[in-house]
């Protein structure tokens, strides 16, 4: 394996800068959904080489399972340093099981209170809970039968006008047609397996909803519109929000996106050109994902004939 077993560790790297810039030069939706895309794949890759070492290094563990042929030293060889990076594999694929376990749970948990609160109320597209602090999220099906629910309080409604809330439930049906959720879970699954791609965690929490305004924005046919109901209701918006759960004018980045709406709309091209700084950078992420995806495969493939060659017949 040699080398490549490391590269999908470090190469999530790659992708930091058209998380950046992505935000700025591509159309929310493209945004979302490539970047998604990107941290799913490093994840994976950087996972499956972390459990590779973990082989290795268990297999020098006293008293463990494994064949005693894996920890003979030609399987050794296949990994550099592989006292060190076996041994501390281990504990660290332990805590990246842990982490994203916690966060499954958090997301399943917090949808369970989420359908809780609506119990008794009329099974309506829109649930109005009687509740003075401001928010609004939208809550996604829970089986594939049923339809996903847009959740506001009567103080969200008090401080918008009727236009403002025709934007309001634009921008929370955007979230449920375009499944967003799933976005967000995988995006907060990759952050978990590797650190190094919380950056894009925050780009795909970020286009998330810049694809929902572009979307009410259309719906509602004045991006004006949208820009001044998320800036009248993010002062108020507070934490009775689910905080795994998109919402409608959430703690982050809200003048950022009051400023994209009040400036012209973003083109619709899926792939800037190459020549361009955000080419440059999505062309790295591409060559990054290329190269974690055939280094990890790499990596499998020879652990494999090797710990194959090794065990006795």
């Amino acid at each position: 394996m040699g080398v490549f077993v490391f590269l999908p560790l470090v190469l999530p790297l790659t992708a930091w800068p058209v998380a950046r810039l992505a935000e700025h030069h591509l159309h929310p939706r493209a945004a979302t959904r490539l970047l998604t895309a990107v941290a799913a794949v490093l994840a994976v890759c950087s996972t499956l080489c972390l459990a590779l070492l973990v082989v290795v290094g268990t297999a020098q563990l006293p008293g463990n399972p494994l064949p005693d042929a894996w920890s003979d030293p030609e399987v050794r060889a296949a990994v550099p340093y592989d006292e060190i990076a076996g041994r501390a594999a281990v504990p660290a694929l332990l805590a990246l099981v842990a982490v994203c376990g916690r966060v499954l749970l958090r997301h399943r948990s917090v949808r369970r209170r989420a359908a809780r609160a609506l119990a008794g109320l009329p099974a309506t597209p829109v649930a109005v809970l009687p509740d003075p602090e401001p928010y609004a999220y939208a809550l996604p099906a829970a089986t594939r039968r049923s339809r996903g629910r847009i959740v506001v309080s009567r103080g969200m409604l008090a401080r918008l006008g009727p236009a403002e809330r025709r934007a309001l439930f634009a921008h929370e049906r955007a979230h449920l047609a375009g499944r967003h959720d799933r976005l967000l879970l995988v995006a907060r699954l990759a952050a978990a397996a590797n650190p190094f791609l919380r950056p894009l965690r925050t780009a795909v929490t970020y286009s998330a909803e810049r694809w929902a305004d572009e979307e009410a924005a259309v719906r509602v046919g004045s991006r004006r519109v949208v820009a001044r109901a998320i800036g009248r209701a993010a002062p108020a918006s507070g934490g009775a929000r689910p905080a795994v759960l998109p919402g409608f004018a959430v703690a982050g980045p809200v003048p950022r996106r009051v400023a994209a709406l009040l400036a012209p709309p973003p083109s619709p091209r899926a792939w800037p050109p190459a020549g361009t700084a955000v080419g440059l950078a999505l062309w790295g992420a591409v060559v990054g994902v290329t190269v974690s995806a055939l280094s990890s495969a790499n990596s499998a493939l020879t652990l494999y004939a090797v710990l194959k060659a090794a065990t006795p017949l």
